[in-house]
């Protein structure tokens, strides 16, 4: 017997949608360059905000949103891998594919924060970088991550092809909709989550984005003005 029931909830599928729109976008900038590369930087942004949302909602959001409900443990990887796994979130495998991707993206945010294309664009962190040699390296790890992402996000899309195929499972409308029928015995009941953790979330994660673009520079080193001495009177 099966039922029909929320799986990820809104601001989940919300989270989801915009990072897709979001890294479409950054690789359009990235490479057309040129004028472009100002709004690669304000991507770049929008980025960093919905990774925060998504490590804050991590731990407050709905029970199939939070870290603790699929995080892929030694015994958890043990089961699927035998068979003998049940549940109707990620997988194990899935669930390491996932962290693999925030990871991978919390990289490439961070270096991108600190990188200069010399012409359009120079991360709001890059004058906190005190070498040259760092910097190239910074930026080098930055295209480095970018290159990791696009490997990562062909394994997600031909994961998804798989599953739909071969397992006849559709992954892409439970994150449209937010719903699935499961097999009723394991249909569990979904606590967090709600309006003012959600509010909250966003307000917490874009206070932080601002600080970092626009409030960095009560941090960076300020360069003290000339000072200029009157000529001598004779």
């Amino acid at each position: 017997m099966k039922e029909t029931v929320r799986l990820w909830d809104f601001p989940l599928r919300l989270f989801h949608w915009l990072l897709v729109l979001a890294v479409v976008a950054a690789y359009i900038t990235a490479t057309l360059g040129g004028n472009l590369m100002d709004w690669h930087g304000r991507i770049g942004a929008l980025i960093l905000g919905l990774l925060l949302f998504r490590l804050v909602w991590g731990f407050i959001g709905t029970t199939h949103a939070r870290f603790s409900q699929f995080f892929p443990t030694l015994p958890r990887l043990y089961a699927y891998l035998s068979g003998r796994w049940y549940g109707i979130g990620h997988n194990p495998l899935g669930a390491l594919a996932v962290f693999a991707l925030l990871a991978d993206l919390s990289l490439l945010v961070g270096t991108g924060l600190c990188a200069s294309d010399d012409i359009a664009f120079t991360g709001p962190l890059y004058n906190l970088i005190e070498t040259d040699e760092l910097r190239d390296k910074i930026s080098g790890l930055h295209a480095l991550a970018f290159n990791i992402l696009l490997g990562l996000v062909a394994l997600h899309i031909s994961s998804i092809a798989f599953y739909r195929i071969v397992k006849k499972s559709n992954l892409v409308i439970p994150m449209l909709t937010g719903k699935k029928t499961v097999p009723k015995a394991l249909v569990t009941n979904i606590a967090g989550g709600g309006f003012v953790r959600f509010f909250t979330t966003v307000l917490v994660s874009g206070a932080i984005v601002w600080s970092v673009w626009h409030g960095v520079e009560f941090i960076q080193p300020v360069e003290s003005a000339p000072v200029v001495t009157a000529p001598p009177s004779f």
